[in-house]
């Protein structure tokens, strides 16, 4: 069906005619013009008798039409389409810090940054999850909602692979991660509100502590599953290629803390040193439990505002083409004061 978006435009349609009962006329003497009578065409153009000066009238009349009924926003709105809700209420916190720069993962053959392995394997993940609407937030320094809860997996997918390492600032703020993700799952059925939470080290940025943002997450009913990330070993050369060293570069992962939080929320903690594990961890995430919720539906609505624009633009090129013409200064044609053509 078709119906406005903004019906009280409407009210807008009086105002040519309270113009005109309203202002006073405005008094014009022209010049007496000369057309020769070869220029036929242009002549009709110019003449100004009663049945061509009604047509401008109403054309006028009608581009005004148009344009409020634009401004009044017509839309076509479809049927009813049934949304797949038997899924949950999932967010994705992803850690974008400047240590997630650090290629100690290897995907397809090649040691990759941390970064790069979590957007191909929760890439994966996202879309494999239908019935499920899911969030993402991204943190560092800052935390923000990157993608709110949708059903558009494609476009949560597409998003997360434009992350960049600094986005959010260089440190950790874990609590605050947490605290957003709770926030945006308060409302939401209860048994339906999961936290996937995957990062490479501790907390050291935000205001809220980690363990206390868990504690209100466990009463409001939020699920956290934390994930932390990273190899153990990784080969280090000295200098000129000589002294080559093995050293630990998730050394600054806080598991005590990952842990607790997935003990207080009834969730769990997972440990991922290689792209393997990360995406075994995913497939054992992908076992959750769906849930019946409350059915939704949505109508598609699509704009038609530019039709009735277009054609009152239209109409508006015309009126001032003819006006252009009609007050043109060419030879050949008298016109008196009252703007009467005369040969």
């Amino acid at each position: 069906m078709i119906d406005l978006a903004l019906p009280w435009a409407l009210l807008a349609l009086p105002l040519p005619w309270l113009a005109y009962r309203l202002l006073p006329a405005m008094e014009t003497a022209e010049a007496a013009l000369r057309v020769p009578a070869a220029n036929l065409p242009l002549r009709i153009l110019q003449t100004t008798g009663p049945g061509l000066r009604r047509a401008r009238v109403l054309a006028a009349l009608l581009a005004w039409l148009l344009l409020v009924i634009a401004a009044a926003q017509p839309r076509w709105i479809g049927a009813p389409l049934s949304l797949p809700t038997s899924g949950r209420d999932l967010m994705l916190a992803v850690d974008i810090s400047e240590s997630m720069e650090l290629a100690d993962m290897k995907l397809d053959g090649e040691l990759v940054d941390r970064l790069t392995a979590t957007r191909r394997v929760v890439g994966e993940f996202v879309q494999r999850r239908k019935g499920d609407r899911l969030g993402l937030i991204l943190f560092g320094s800052e935390t923000y909602v990157h993608v709110p809860l949708t059903f558009d997996r494609a476009t949560l997918a597409r998003l997360l692979d434009e992350a960049r390492i600094g986005f959010a600032g260089q440190a950790t703020a874990i609590g605050d991660a947490i605290g957003l993700a709770v926030k945006r799952l308060r409302e939401r059925p209860d048994q339906a509100r999961v936290l996937v939470l995957l990062t490479d080290g501790a907390n050291t940025a935000g205001h809220v502590q980690p363990i206390q943002a868990a504690e209100l997450a466990a009463q409001t009913g939020v699920k956290i599953y934390t994930i932390g990330i990273g190899a153990e070993e990784l080969a280090v050369s000295g200098p000129f290629g000589f002294f080559n060293r093995t050293v630990n570069p998730s050394a600054n992962l806080d598991e005590a803390t990952l842990q607790k939080i997935a003990e207080l929320t009834g969730g769990g903690y997972f440990r991922a040193r290689d792209t393997g594990e990360l995406e075994q961890i995913y497939a054992m995430l992908d076992e959750l439990e769906p849930i019946d919720q409350d059915p939704e539906t949505y109508r598609p609505i699509r704009s038609l505002a530019h039709w009735p624009l277009g054609l009152a633009t239209l109409l508006t090129l015309l009126l001032a083409a003819g006006t252009l013409a009609h007050r043109l200064p060419l030879p050949g044609l008298r016109r008196n004061a009252r703007g009467t053509d005369v040969t």
